[in-house]
């Protein structure tokens, strides 16, 4: 967007853009989101921000009025697949509160130096500056949300001292943590937390309008006992974390909480809070902008009514990469039911969850317990073989990927994998990377909604080009399309794990 186009949408107050960028007024000091309800100000006073660190650089601070940091996460971070892209969905990850931001570079394949320059030139800020940011946001919200200790949420937001929060939400909000606590709404409501070495805590997750609820069903018909639990609104389960492991639910109330998902913490250690809320987050895929998404989709006439029936569709992420790469193994030329028998058979190689409750017990296998425990795989033996190595190739360090990498990176490391092609790592980008163009021409279960909703002239792609950037959104569609009961074809799905 130009500055034209960005200061049409803050005149509109466009709620759309909330979180996509923000507007820093000179004359204030302050900057807002899109759709702060103060006077719009006049556009040689105005200057646009990529991100609130960006902000805060130039030394601005957010406006209490609108609450820019209250926002959903820009989905820039998906689409963009350059540096800045990568180093964001690491970021948000916590890698720099875990490794620094030498770690974050070594990750990416850059020097700190030359990293520092790329984001700033890209972003206007350093990684430390979009860290601190990204604290600062985790902050608010446990402040306006709980009744957690100051000491706690410091800690628990990624801050190494008490001091630098203090600091850090006085600059950033222009307000001490007590009277911004004080200052939110609906103090009463706020939830109690536990005490000891894990934490239980409910948040709000917040997402830009409309939401299809189908993401619970896509997760629920995948659940693994003992591990997952899912319902048409609701989802919950264990999670390993880099300090312990983790118990979760996100339901979903049918819109009563206005563009919220609630997130229920069971128990996580308080150092991997951001991480948690990062991956529920894209597991969610809560910082879609689903009314571009679909107005696109929308313009393909095989998708127009299928977007109109279930406006707001999600592309489900992955809490953990490793285990979705283990999954899309044992799901590839499968039904969706055959691969749930086998990874349930293969989950009896877990762990024991140290958060054991809500009948969650176990922790999905490492890559260490899977290459061990040949006996509980199902299956063809090439596929077995196929799982072994590459279950030991990243128990041993040899096979590493995840959140920073791009498609091409990804498939570059995935393909050389025996029993690996391109529909598992097509499949892993769109659930790893959130990769929202991907579009997996050879699924059998693509085919059987091309099927079920095709009304084209003929003159349309079959790999639906038209709807680029959002294929994968595409995909998603076409795999509700191929479960509907009136889809009478009997070719065999492949299982989408």
């Amino acid at each position: 967007m130009d500055f034209w186009q960005r200061y049409r949408a803050i005149d509109a107050r466009d709620p759309r853009f909330d979180g996509q960028f923000f507007t820093a007024v000179r004359t204030t000091g302050i900057y807002c989101r899109p759709s702060c309800p103060a006077r719009t100000p006049k556009a040689s006073n105005v200057t646009f921000y990529e991100t609130s660190a960006a902000a805060h650089e130039a030394g601005y601070r957010a406006c209490k009025r609108c609450l820019p940091e209250a926002v959903p996460g820009t989905p820039a971070w998906n689409v963009r697949q350059d540096v800045a892209g990568r180093a964001m969905r690491l970021i948000n990850d916590g890698v720099i509160n875990r490794d620094g931001v030498a770690g974050l570079a070594s990750r990416l394949g850059y020097s700190p130096r030359q990293l520092n320059r790329i984001l700033g030139h890209e972003l206007g800020a350093g990684p430390l500056s979009l860290a601190r940011a990204a604290r600062a946001q985790t902050a608010r919200t446990l402040l306006v949300s709980t009744s957690m200790k100051l000491a706690d949420i410091a800690f628990a937001a990624g801050f190494s001292s008490v001091r630098q929060f203090n600091d850090t939400i006085a600059e950033v909000f222009g307000m001490t943590p007590t009277a911004l606590r004080n200052a939110a709404p609906g103090r009463s409501a706020r939830h109690p937390v536990a005490g000891g070495g894990t934490t239980a805590l409910t948040l709000g997750l917040p997402y830009r309008p409309p939401f299809d609820p189908g993401i619970f069903s896509f997760l629920a018909v995948r659940a693994l006992p003992g591990i997952e639990v899912g319902t048409p609104t609701s989802y919950a389960r264990t999670l390993r974390l880099p300090h312990g492991d983790a118990r979760f639910r996100v339901a979903y109330d049918g819109g009563a909480r206005e563009g919220q998902l609630t997130l229920t913490v069971g128990a996580v250690d308080l150092r991997d809070l951001p991480a948690l809320l990062s991956r529920v987050r894209r597991l969610f895929d809560l910082d879609a902008d689903p009314e571009a998404i679909d107005a696109a989709l929308a313009a393909d006439p095989r998708l127009a009514a299928a977007v109109a029936s279930a406006p707001g569709m999600r592309l489900p992420g992955a809490l953990d990469p490793q285990e979705l790469l283990v999954r899309a193994m044992v799901g590839q030329q499968v039904t969706v039911a055959a691969a749930r028998t086998a990874l349930t058979q293969l989950s009896a190689a877990g762990s024991p969850s140290s958060t054991a409750g809500d009948g969650l017990d176990r922790l999905f296998p490492t890559p260490a317990q899977i290459a061990a425990a040949e006996h509980l795989l199902r299956g063809p033996r090439r596929r077995t073989e196929s799982l072994l190595q590459a279950a030991s190739a990243m128990a041993a360090g040899e096979l590493e990927f995840g959140y920073g990498d791009d498609p091409a990176s990804l498939a570059a490391k995935l393909l050389p994998l025996p029993g690996v092609g391109p529909w598992t790592a097509g499949y892993v980008a769109m659930r790893v990377l959130g990769a929202p163009d991907v579009f997996l021409a050879n699924d059998a279960a693509v085919r059987n909604g091309i099927h079920a909703l095709d009304n084209g002239d003929g003159t349309l792609s079959p790999d639906f080009r038209e709807t680029s950037p959002w294929r994968s959104y595409a995909t998603m569609h076409l795999w509700r399309a191929a479960a509907q009961p009136a889809l009478t074809t009997t070719v065999p799905a492949k299982g989408m794990p």
